[in-house]
Formats: structure tokens, sequence, C-alpha cells
């Protein structure tokens, strides 16, 4: 088995730390992902979110981009209804330009912040959600070879990798109808994955680039060499996700002994929140793969995992390679 395996970085701002310490974070775990053989590192656009400091995905990349060589630059995604198509194919033709064909665009629906940034970001919501398909098929054109009066400069003529990314049956269902390869956002939306993922396969129609669907699933995955160990690191995620319900947006937590101070309820959400994640020891994370791969049959897997300690990190995204390398 050969399954391709990528890492999502929504570059992580621990309490106490700073953006710019995040960065360095992303460009060393960049580094090291290339050298355990991940195919893609992919970065997602979110704004007002203390936390995650990838806002200006497209900057980010550019760093990352000349301190590696091999390993695939990616948005993971940027968000299509805060920005206009063409800006985004001159950005995606600068990199790919500057990088070759190592850049990957995936697309989402979602504003990837409040109401209130959104409007800050000029930006009408139900025009962006509306106009979605229109403004990828446009976006897509850009990057094609046909002149038209607006053209992309750069990225005329370069046929960058488009993705369509979705928690729910709509992008899966426009994924299929555009012959696009589709990643599902199980680490956060877990609950549609194998309805959309049927209805992508059984409805999808073939295109020049994709002649077969491309089915990738995201996933938490939080590893270390003992199970105690990998189980306190998880706390960090279920704190975040716990702040966030309640309109919490802060920096990254550190892990604790005990989740204190929830209610059931809250506990509750959070559970089937993080459903999908797989959380401990390298023989733990053997079994959860394999049996996720045998439930999806998904053609490649991407890990999220934000750990605050940058070497647990690392070496949880290390465990998770060589699973993935042994299979």
């Amino acid at each position: 088995m050969s399954i391709p395996y990528s890492l999502l970085d929504l570059v992580p701002v621990a309490q106490g730390s700073s953006p710019a310490e995040a960065f360095r974070h992303s460009l060393d775990l960049a580094q090291h992902a290339e050298a355990l053989g991940y195919t893609r590192y992919w970065l997602a656009e979110h704004h007002n979110m203390p936390g995650i400091a990838s806002a200006a995905t497209a900057v980010l990349l550019c760093h990352l981009g000349h301190a590696t060589s091999r390993i695939r630059l990616g948005a993971g995604g940027v968000m299509l209804p805060n920005h206009a198509p063409l800006v985004v194919a001159e950005q995606f033709g600068t990199l790919a330009s500057l990088f070759g064909d190592r850049i990957d665009l995936g697309l989402g629906r979602a504003p990837g912040t409040d109401q209130t940034t959104m409007r800050a970001l000029r930006r009408h919501k139900e025009q962006g959600v509306d106009s979605f398909p229109q403004d990828v098929a446009e976006l897509i054109g850009y990057f094609g070879t046909q002149p038209g009066p607006v053209q992309a400069v750069p990225g005329r003529g370069l046929e960058v990798p488009v993705w369509l990314l979705g928690s729910s049956l709509y992008g899966a269902q426009l994924a299929a109808a555009m012959g696009l390869p589709f990643g599902f956002a199980s680490h956060f939306a877990p609950a549609m994955l194998l309805q959309a993922l049927e209805l992508y396969r059984s409805q999808y129609r073939p295109s020049a680039r994709w002649p077969k669907p491309h089915a990738l699933v995201c996933i938490n995955l939080i590893a270390a060499d003992d199970s105690s160990t990998a189980h306190h690191l998880f706390t960090t995620l279920q704190q975040q996700f716990l702040r966030l319900l309640r309109g919490e947006a802060g920096e990254l937590p550190h892990p604790v002994a005990e989740l204190e101070g929830y209610g059931a309820h809250e506990l509750l959400a959070m559970e089937r929140t993080l459903s999908r994640s797989l959380v401990g020891n390298p023989e733990q994370i053997r079994h959860g793969i394999q049996a996720l791969l045998a439930e999806t049959q998904a053609d490649e897997l991407m890990f999220n995992g934000p750990i605050t300690d940058h070497c647990a990190r690392k070496r949880s995204f290390s465990i998770a390679a060589e699973v993935m390398q042994s299979l």
C-alpha cells in the first residue's frame, strides 16, 4: 500500500508566543516534513483568530518555498468568498512562477472568520457564497491558455492545480461536477465524511487533468512515544475547540492535566467535533490509520497536529510519517 500523506499547518500561535515565532516554527516544520517524505504542506486562511497566523497565506507560502526544494506547497485553503478570483490567480501564478510545479491551490467556500471580520474584508457574504461556482470557474480560466480581455500576469498558462475543499455535501458535489480533486475537512467537521466521499465518487465527471476522482481526508493526529503523553498533548486541541464553542478565540492553549470548568453539553459537542482525531502511541496510530483507510478508501491523508511544544509537534509528525511508510 502506498498512500500519499500530507500536512496541514494552521501556523499555531501558542500562549505566550508570537506570530513571528510561529513563522519560524512553520519554516522548520516544512523542512522537517520534506525530509520525512510528506507530499504536501498546506496552510489555511483564517482571520481574526489570535491562535492562527496564516491569514496572509500566499505571502507565507513564498517564505516556505524559499526554504524547501521538493515538497508541494499550497493553500488548504484560500477562502474564495474573501477575494476577487483575479487576485488569487495572480498570487498563485506568482508562486508557481517562483517555485514551478510545486504549488497547489485549495479553495474553500466559507469565509474562514466571523461576520464582523468578513465585513472588514470588504466582501458581502451573500454575494460571495452565491457566486462560488462561477468564481471557481473564473479563477481556473485565468490559469488556462485561452486569451481574454483580462489576464492573470503571472498566471496565464501555468495550469496551477485547483482543489475544492469542504466539510459538507456541497463541496463534494461541486468538485464532482467540475472534475476536481476534493479534500474533506474531517479534522473539524467529521459528520458527513463518508456521505460526502460517496457522493463525490458516484457523481464524478472526469476532466482532462483529473480523469479519476481524488479524495483527500484531513484528520487531527496527535502522536507520541507513549499514549499518556499523546493524550496530554491532545488537551491543547480539546481546549481550543471548547473555547471556540464559547466564542473565546485566543492563542493556542498549553496542555493541562484535566479539562475543568466545562459543562457536559460542551464536552459532548467537543467530542463530536474531534471524533475522527487519532491520538496515541505509534501502534495506536497505526491501527487508527489502517481503520480510516479501510473505511474511507481515501486516496491521500492529511494530518493536522496543533501542539504547543515544537519538538513534540515534530515528533508527532515523524511518527505519522513512519506509520505511513510502513503500511
